[in-house]
């Protein structure tokens, strides 16, 4: 079943599409931060909010709160009993794609969380990073504090730590192998709370995956492989709910119950042992290179090295360059992603100081992996001094 309710005025460039289910002690907030965003002309902002499957009070809300709001709202209502979080996503950003091209628009499409708060200069942000030449602009988010506040202590010092050795291993990424369009300080989050896109890379990439967990992270992805310029703005937060009952499952409500329940899980896949998340970009760097200089499909010396049989080897030298990066790195079991746990993250952020601060002063990358290799193997004694594995 599906109805539309409409209150707007022709014309928005830029549309902020919201997937929404059961959100009624929060969706008032959401809506009244998007209205309330600085730095945008009349008439140039609209919201989508798709609403499925919605069985408290969010409709009723939703009816009453549009009329108050000074920008155009399309509000769509379906329930569907194979709904999920990419899906949802997808159908609300679709629509606002939708919108846009009656307009005759190229514009923007903005996405976020109804349980999210955008800042007043959210839009203004996004928008600017696309001036300047990104297709896609990917934003950070912090918990809710007083949110956060309830939550067991383990867990905020667990994220402190992880955010730090994040930072690092981005740094190091950026400085090692950088991309000019996502150039330091840059971050790596990939989450629908606040996500920019233009309406023609949406398109050109054929929308949101339509996958029940992670559709942002792989709407990333997908953008990268195509060769999009994607930028990873610092200057983008949203607030976003810290509850530990979320509406999708296996979102952000989902990891920070399990990591209540499991303080020892794994850490993201990309937080590797510093030497490893060294290499790995030593390696893409010189890909590049090779890729850029036509040279993969004249030796599979550099498949062989990371164990890439000589047929799948030529099948990536002929993909375009994103794609064949992460074709490559599917297909290596020698480049799998190996994640640490959280007890390694202290001796891994001192390992990685040192290593980035090397990087900043210049150093050779055969010398940092020396250096930092030398520096594991100083903090495996110290730790295990029987020389156990970490």
């Amino acid at each position: 079943m599906s109805s539309t309710l409409s209150s707007d005025v022709p014309g928005p460039d830029a549309i902020v599409a919201v997937p929404v289910r059961n959100e009624e002690e929060r969706i008032a907030a959401c809506l009244k931060a998007i209205d309330a965003q600085e730095g945008v002309d009349a008439g140039r902002l609209g919201i989508v909010l798709f609403l499925n499957n919605c069985t408290d009070n969010t409709e009723a809300l939703v009816s009453a709160l549009v009329p108050t709001l000074s920008i155009p709202v399309r509000v769509r209502v379906e329930n569907f009993s194979g709904a999920h979080a990419g899906w949802a996503r997808r159908k609300a950003m679709d629509a606002a794609a939708e919108w846009l091209g009656d307009a005759g628009n190229a514009g923007i499409i903005l996405s976020t969380d109804a349980d999210s708060r955008v800042p007043p200069n959210w839009v203004a942000r996004n928008r600017a990073a696309i001036l300047a030449g990104a297709d896609a602009v990917a934003g950070r988010v912090e918990l809710d504090a007083a949110e956060a506040a309830l939550l067991p202590p383990s867990l905020p010092a667990r994220g402190r730590l992880e955010d730090l050795y994040d930072a690092l291993i981005t740094e190091a990424e950026a400085r090692i192998d950088p991309d000019p369009h996502d150039p330091w300080p840059c971050h790596r989050t990939a989450i629908g709370a606040t996500l920019a896109v233009t309406r023609s890379a949406y398109l050109q990439v054929g929308g949101m995956p339509e996958i029940p967990l992670g559709e942002d992270g792989a709407f990333i992805a997908r953008l990268l492989e195509h060769g999009l310029r994607v930028r990873h703005a610092t200057d983008v937060c949203v607030t976003i709910s810290a509850r530990l009952a979320g509406r999708a499952p296996g979102g952000v409500a989902d990891t920070i119950r399990s990591r209540c329940e499991e303080p020892d899980a794994l850490c993201d896949a990309r937080m590797e042992t510093f030497p490893r998340v060294v290499r790995r970009y030593v390696w893409r760097r010189r890909f590049r290179a090779m890729h850029g200089r036509g040279l993969l499909a004249r030796t599979d010396a550099w498949a062989r090295a990371i164990g890439i049989a000589p047929a799948e080897a030529l099948r990536i030298a002929a993909l375009p360059l994103g794609q064949a990066i992460a074709e490559a790195e599917r297909t290596s079991p020698r480049l799998a992603y190996r994640p640490i746990g959280p007890r390694q993250l202290p001796g891994q952020i001192r390992i990685a100081r040192l290593g980035v601060a090397a990087i900043r002063v210049g150093l050779g990358f055969a010398g940092l992996l020396q250096r930092v290799a030398g520096r594991a193997a100083s903090e495996r004694t110290a730790t295990h001094p029987h020389g156990s594995r970490i």
